[in-house]
């Protein structure tokens, strides 16, 4: 079951990081939504606590990555919207 859990770790973090070149390279945060971001943030949180309450090695570096990804998001969006 684990690897199962590993492929959709590895297929949805994936999915979530170009968005975050896209807007590390052009800046342009005026489509992501703030609160959208931090909803998403803290649920990822809840889903990495979780992950190591069930301790489920899938769920927990699915969710390592996408905390760090989803927090540059965040981020960004407040770096790059007072520009």
């Amino acid at each position: 079951m684990e690897l199962i859990g590993f492929a959709a770790a590895i297929l949805t973090t994936a999915a979530f990081l170009p968005q975050v070149y896209k807007t590390w390279k052009t800046k342009d945060v005026s489509s992501l939504s703030l609160p959208m971001l931090l909803m998403f943030f803290i649920g990822i949180i809840l889903w990495l606590a979780y992950g190591f309450l069930i301790n489920s090695p899938s769920m927990i570096f699915a969710n390592s990555i996408t905390v760090v990804s989803s927090f540059i998001l965040v981020y960004f969006k407040i770096k790059y919207s007072k520009e």
